[in-house]
């Protein structure tokens, strides 16, 4: 079992416009909603590759129960921890005629004290026994800033390896508590370090305390500094569609990977070919499986020599 949580869940709400135009009014097609947040995007990842996992998190009022709602259709377990603030909305406009997709992000409702006791204690009895814990996206207002750092703490006092996905202050904060691997984006990496070769900042996150660093460079690939060497993931081709989600498609595919004990270099072109497929993909936590087949085998992953 790979438990994800989401601290800052969402209910995803697409809009699909023929052109999307500034200062005018569009008729909406194909308006979808569902459970959304990086953690659950992880989890239905998984869930379609066939494994076995647990979405927590916090989720309160009426957006809450949707997406408690939504996660039952989509057979997705869950033990969210109820909050007394309302769950977030996120918007995403889809541009038909470019492929582009602007997206409105709210920031989530303020988490009361006994709120994230509450979720502590939760999320103790959810990991242990887990295979994997995945913490994913932004902390919402009210929670301190080493509120990963914590949970990296606790899974790991239990035997637990933790994936960390986030950015900014929480991720700085967490490194110190040793995440079995971080996974920022090219823009967090530097935000992260102040360094703007991202090798060179991969390392440092290693020496902040981070065992493994997969950094994300987009269309590029990732790049990837462990403790067995360092590498760069390159895909075959670039792809034109939706790269929301796409890194929690890398992640849930390093998680696999971590779990099932594979080299790195296959978890890096599973992991670059997952993404790939979630770019095809018209929502966050899919992705095209022909895609997915396609590129498994084409990815260029090659070994980086020792930094000078």
């Amino acid at each position: 079992m790979i438990v994800t949580v989401t601290l800052n869940a969402a209910l995803d709400i697409t809009h699909r416009v023929d052109r999307l135009r500034p200062h005018s009014a569009h008729r909406v097609h194909g308006v979808g909603a569902r459970a959304g947040g990086k953690g659950i995007n992880v989890s239905r990842v998984l869930h379609t590759l066939g494994l076995p996992t647990l979405v927590t998190g916090l989720a309160g009022g009426p957006t809450g129960e949707a997406v408690r709602r939504e996660l039952c259709r989509a057979e997705l377990p869950e033990r969210l921890t109820p909050t007394g603030g309302e769950t977030r909305r996120t918007v995403a406009v889809v541009d038909e005629h470019t492929g582009d997709t602007t997206t409105l992000l709210e920031p989530g409702p303020v988490v009361q004290p006994e709120e994230w006791h509450g979720f502590l204690a939760d999320f103790a009895a959810c990991v242990d026994g887990a295979a994997a814990v995945v913490l994913s996206g932004s902390l919402p207002p009210g929670l301190p800033a080493d509120a990963y750092a914590t949970l990296v703490r606790a899974a790991r006092a239990r035997g637990v390896p933790a994936l960390l996905d986030t950015s900014g202050p929480a991720l700085r904060a967490a490194l110190p508590a040793g995440p079995a691997l971080v996974k920022p984006n090219a823009d967090e990496l530097a935000e992260a370090t102040g360094e703007s070769d991202p090798r060179r900042a991969a390392e440092t996150l290693r020496a902040a305390g981070a065992e493994a660093v997969v950094a994300s460079l987009g269309p590029d690939g990732l790049l990837a500094v462990t403790p067995s060497g360092a590498w760069r993931a390159v895909p075959p081709e670039r792809l034109r569609g939706n790269p929301t989600g796409a890194g929690d498609a890398a992640v849930a595919a390093l998680a696999r990977g971590l779990v099932a004990g594979v080299s790195w270099p296959r978890r890096l072109a599973e992991a670059v070919a997952l993404s790939a497929a979630a770019v095809a993909a018209p929502l966050a936590g899919s992705f095209d499986p022909t895609v997915h087949q396609r590129l498994c085998g084409a990815v260029d992953v090659r070994p980086l020599p020792p930094l000078a």
